[in-house]
């Protein structure tokens, strides 16, 4: 079954209600204190020479989310794995031999999540999890479904933020915009270069668009990326430019969260960790310089994300 992500109403607006109550701003907010904790942990481990995404912009997200939800660190090898093969499912287009490693990544993390949704309710704890589980309108697999979406959407967008962030500071103006300005470079970033570049839709009925006809049924690719580059919407929109968001409710227009319905729901997660992680990284390492001019970038379609970002700290 799949989750929520790819529902219409009613069921989407069922389940989204239902999860949403974890993610309202002032439950992130209280989360503020364990976040700059974990930054600063991952930070003081980092040796002088280090691939950034691999020591900090993935772990940072990763624990966060396993915190949140209750689930074992001794665990994080493994939901590393089963995310980074998942993720590919959001593809338009997968090679066969690859869509049989995605199934066999769902089954594992299917069955995983039953042996520790049945502890939950046995020992109930102040964890998502422990939330979910005594929520009688959730079917068992629409619980499971909206587990795995949970933790591999929970993290995986805020890895390539963190990442990406920290590359276009490198080439426009350096690190310490993230420390003057931490809001602003978050939301330039989710702009300029963002997480999620394109998405999908359906033709629910004979409509058209841009003058084109869509009959019902008709598949929609939205790139996300490129309406974050319309000329008409943003200024100058191919140059990088954090300072456009200090006085404007330019924010609320680009489209890195997606618009109505299926806006993010973890969109105030993912802006407190990325603007706590990179704030911190500037201030801990402002002479921090990336060593690799072209690193190198996963094959994911949907997702733009960095595989390595090779850094030299400069303390």
């Amino acid at each position: 079954m799949d989750s929520f992500l790819r529902m219409d109403p009613p069921d989407h607006t069922r389940l989204r209600a239902l999860v949403s109550r974890a993610f309202t701003p002032r439950m992130v907010e209280r989360l503020r204190p364990r976040v700059e904790a974990i930054a600063d942990e991952l930070i003081r481990a980092l040796p002088e020479r280090a691939d950034l995404v691999a020591a900090y912009a993935y772990p940072l997200p990763m624990l966060v989310i396993t915190e949140m939800m209750g689930v074992p660190a001794a665990d994080y090898g493994r939901f590393k794995r089963w995310s980074e093969t998942l993720v590919r499912s959001l593809d338009p287009i997968l090679p066969p031999e690859l869509e049989a490693v995605i199934r066999e990544a769902r089954l594992e993390f299917r069955a995983y999540f039953r042996e520790l949704l049945a502890e939950r309710r046995s020992n109930p704890g102040e964890d998502l999890l422990s939330a979910l589980v005594q929520v009688e309108e959730l079917t068992e697999q629409e619980l499971l479904a909206t587990c795995i979406l949970l933790l591999v959407a929970g993290h995986e967008t805020t890895v390539n933020l963190i990442a990406n962030g920290v590359l276009n500071l490198s080439r426009h103006g350096g690190l310490a915009q993230a420390a003057e300005r931490p809001r602003e470079v978050v939301e330039e970033v989710l702009r300029y270069d963002p997480p999620v570049q394109l998405t999908s839709r359906v033709a629910l009925r004979d409509t058209e668009l841009g003058g084109v006809p869509m009959p019902k049924g008709t598949s929609v690719l939205a790139l996300v990326g490129g309406a974050n580059r319309d000329p008409e919407v943003f200024a100058d929109p191919d140059r990088f430019a954090p300072e456009r968001f200090a006085e404007t409710q330019e924010a609320g227009r680009h489209l890195a969260f997606g618009l109505g319905i299926h806006f993010c729901l973890g969109a105030t997660l993912a802006r407190l960790e990325g603007e706590i992680a990179l704030r911190a990284l500037a201030e801990a390492a402002p002479k921090l310089e990336v060593t690799d001019p072209a690193p190198p970038y996963k094959d994911n379609v949907v997702l733009r994300g960095l595989a390595a970002l090779p850094v030299r700290l400069g303390a």
